[in-house]
């Protein structure tokens, strides 16, 4: 990889261009936004045909021992580019995979990833389970939305090596090392991370949304905990899992926390006044400065509504 190169390389897929609902694939696009850290911005948008699934972004991490690739995309289609990206920048082999949470739009191109080489799938002490439980329900749901040709050879490899909650799993790179760490439930009960230690560059999943309205699948109450443990990390940038490429660290932080807390005090107010679940969602105006805010948000209500009940 030349260190001269312009910090943002368009990668020319050299396969036949694929129609997907009567328009090409746009190109894949990745940004170096560290040495040695490339980063995929995936559309800040909802699944369709014409994105193939490509909503989340993506990123490699190049070491002189080989390639870790974080998260795979939402199906065959973006894998397949994915990997071509990461053949446009290094040759070096592609020798693991993390998928930092359940989500389809981050695991659907796994497979796709490790026929290009990756040995080792690093996933959530409760990834297996998870995707058990949900998998076909999103298999289902993802063929439809986006077509069953762009989907068709979608699949999620089992993890070969998990990472409990608190648990640190520290991988040599070569000339680096980064640091998986599992979290307890958050925005779902399956959130890793990555930190290069080498660029102070935190890989944060879905655990960071910017532009993008953070949705809620797991604990509200527990994501605001993780936050608060996430700031304490030594990174000085951060790749969130919607949103910019890359962010200042901790500052990133600030509109997603400002958003969950008001979320907190409002869907407690609430259940203190006695307004039903039915209710709540239409109680609770929708947040500015955030995209794809409906549904997201009336969805937000119900699940904090349903785990602050609880507390009162």
């Amino acid at each position: 990889m030349r260190r001269g190169w312009r910090r943002t390389l368009l990668v020319a897929l050299l396969a036949v261009s694929r129609a997907v609902a009567g328009a090409a694939a746009a190109p894949f696009t990745v940004e170096e936004v560290a040495p040695g850290i490339w980063v995929h911005r995936g559309a800040v948008a909802d699944f369709a045909p014409d994105n193939r699934g490509d909503i989340a972004n993506l990123a490699f991490v190049v070491g002189t021992r080989g390639v870790l690739v974080v998260d795979a995309g939402g199906s065959a289609a973006v894998g397949r580019d994915w990997v071509a990206a990461v053949r446009g920048v290094t040759d070096r082999p592609i020798r693991w995979l993390v998928l930092t949470h359940v989500h389809p739009d981050h695991v659907f191109g796994a497979g796709t990833v490790v026929a290009a080489g990756a040995r080792v799938i690093v996933g959530h002490a409760r990834l297996a389970r998870a995707f058990a439980e949900r998998g076909p329900v999103y298999a289902a749901s993802m063929e439809r939305l986006l077509g069953p040709e762009v989907f068709a050879g979608s699949e999620v490899p089992a993890p070969t090596r998990t990472v409990a909650p608190g648990e640190r799993l520290r991988l040599d790179l070569g000339d680096r090392t980064v640091e998986i760490r599992g979290w307890p439930v958050a925005h779902t009960d399956t959130d890793l991370t990555v930190l290069d230690q080498a660029t102070g560059t935190l890989l944060a999943g879905d655990l960071v949304f910017l532009d993008r309205l953070p949705v809620v699948d797991g604990s509200l109450l527990g994501w605001l905990r993780v936050l608060d443990e996430l700031a304490r990390l030594p990174a000085t940038r951060v790749v969130p899992g919607h949103g910019p490429a890359v962010a200042p660290w901790p500052a990133a932080l600030a509109a997603e926390r400002r958003y969950l807390r008001d979320l907190h005090d409002a869907v407690r107010g609430l259940v203190r006044e006695g307004v039903s679940l039915a209710e709540a969602p239409a109680r609770i105006p929708p947040p500015s400065g955030w995209r794809l805010v409906d549904p997201d948000h009336g969805r937000n209500v119900t699940a904090a509504y349903a785990e602050l009940e609880w507390e009162e």
